[in-house]
């Protein structure tokens, strides 16, 4: 069985962290940031048909007790928007839970914030792949 591409979203009102792995390796590296502003649409479904994207991650917050939060609302009300461009890509949410306070654990100080976006969407892509593909 052939793998299948995926793209995760670590989605900020800023910045949306980019991640990218295939089911057939299963490992989960960052793919980079995009500016959060009036074309991100277009771009995101510009790097789905690109690559072939067959799955995509957003991660979703809630806070520490399980709950959602108003960035929850802005996630959703995201997904919503990008949902209704047309294409053959399965959106699916993944639990997004303290992935950037990991990011930055990981990077230490950096440069430019959207380094820490793309590796929290590492992290939320390669936390979807453990619990999707473990048995595959």
């Amino acid at each position: 069985m052939a793998g299948k591409n995926l793209l995760a979203l670590d989605v900020g009102e800023r910045r949306i962290g980019l991640a990218m792995a295939d089911t057939s390796v299963r490992i989960a590296v960052p793919f980079g940031w995009l500016e959060n502003n009036d074309d991100i649409f277009t771009k995101l479904a510009e790097t789905v048909l690109r690559h072939g994207i067959d799955i995509i991650v957003v991660g979703y917050p809630r806070n520490q007790s399980g709950e959602p939060t108003k960035q929850t609302e802005f996630v959703e009300q995201f997904v919503n928007d990008f949902s209704e461009i047309e294409l053959d890509a399965e959106l699916v949410y993944q639990d997004e839970s303290l992935s950037s306070v990991e990011a930055e654990r990981r990077l230490g100080r950096v440069k430019d914030k959207g380094e820490i976006d793309a590796e929290a969407a590492s992290i939320i892509l390669q936390d979807y792949l453990e619990v999707r593909y473990a048995d595959s």
